[in-house]
């Protein structure tokens, strides 16, 4: 749910996810770019990443009378509470990877946590940029209800020159932190335009 924190002014709270484990991880980067640049200039507007390596492989045998390991319940708890989405998804094989593929599975479970909100994506990776893993997740974001920006779409080649990521895996490109913005900046306003406000 937003969170009205005045009568003019809204905080969203975004959860932010991302499909590759790795720290160094340019997707990760991707993150923790987007989370700098809306505490610098997005108002109103609050990033949280969501850590999904503590996640079991999804079986459904460790759901015990209606409860989930605590892990899962946490991240569920997190989901819940969230007001729209940043995925940052890699593509492995011309698709999202297990991680990612697992935390929406898991939230996904009865009740979805999933429905009904806003969510955007930005992928970093080779070639096209991690674009195909895009797709398949917007597939999966049908059957989950959630309700993807159509536009901007954000992939980026994280090999091609000039470099676009530092060694630590940080966003150093200019021009892609700008698009960033306005995929940050679209979610918001597609966040708020779901909540009628």
């Amino acid at each position: 749910m937003v969170s009205t924190i005045s009568p003019n002014s809204t905080i969203i709270n975004v959860a932010a996810i991302c499909g590759s484990l790795r720290k160094a991880s340019y997707n990760r980067g991707l993150i923790r770019s987007a989370i700098e640049i809306t505490n610098q200039s997005i108002p109103n507007m609050s990033i949280n990443y969501i850590d999904i390596s503590p996640l079991p492989m999804l079986n459904t045998d460790l759901e015990t009378n209606g409860t989930y390991p605590q892990p899962v319940t946490t991240f569920r708890n997190q989901i819940q509470q969230a007001d729209c989405f940043l995925f940052a998804s890699p593509e492995y094989n011309y698709s999202v990877t297990a991680p990612l593929k697992n935390a929406i599975d898991w939230a996904s479970r009865p009740p979805n946590v999933w429905a009904d909100k806003a969510a955007a994506i930005v992928s970093a990776g080779g070639g096209f940029g991690g674009g195909r893993s895009q797709y398949v997740l917007r597939q999966s974001g049908v059957y989950l209800d959630l309700h993807f920006i159509n536009k901007p779409e954000f992939f980026v080649n994280a090999f091609e020159l000039p470099a676009k990521f530092d060694e630590d895996g940080d966003l150093i490109d200019e021009q892609a932190k700008e698009r960033l913005k306005k995929v940050l900046l679209a979610l918001k306003a597609f966040t708020l335009r779901l909540r009628d406000e």
